[in-house]
C-alpha cells in the first residue's frame, strides 16, 4: 500500500480516537474520520503486543492491508480509517480477516453495494 494511503503521525492519530466515530466486532475496531479534501481513504494500523509476538503482529498487519488493498474500489474515500485488531485476529487465515473486516465496514456504513 502507497505511503499516501496510510495515517502515520500520531496527531492524525489522536484526531481520529478523539473526533471519529467507532465501530467494532469481535476481531477488530474501526474508527473513521470524515476527511472530504483528499481522493482516496487513508488507513491506520494498531496491533498491540497482546495479539503475539512480532511475526504474528507482522502477518495481521499485512492481511489488513490486503484485506483493504482489495477492497479499495468499494470502501468510501472520504474517511480516515484506524483499524484496531483484537486478539481473536491473530489466529484467522486471510479470507477470515477479509470477511471479518467486510463486517465491521458494513456496520461502519463505508461498504459500497457490489
Amino acid at each position: 500500500m502507497k505511503k499516501s494511503y496510510r495515517v502515520k503521525k500520531n496527531e492524525e492519530f489522536q484526531a481520529v480516537f478523539k473526533k471519529g466515530q467507532s465501530v467494532a466486532n469481535r476481531q477488530f475496531i474501526i474508527y473513521k474520520l470524515l476527511n472530504s479534501d483528499q481522493e482516496h481513504f487513508r488507513i491506520g494500523l494498531s496491533v498491540s503486543k497482546k495479539i503475539g509476538n512480532a511475526v504474528t503482529r507482522n502477518q495481521v498487519k499485512r492481511y489488513i492491508k490486503q484485506a483493504f488493498h482489495e477492497l479499495e474500489k468499494e470502501i468510501s474515500p472520504l474517511y480516515d480509517y484506524i483499524i484496531i485488531a483484537r486478539k481473536p485476529a491473530a489466529d484467522m487465515s486471510f479470507a477470515e480477516v477479509k470477511k471479518s473486516l467486510q463486517h465491521v465496514l458494513k456496520l461502519a456504513k463505508v461498504l459500497k453495494r457490489q
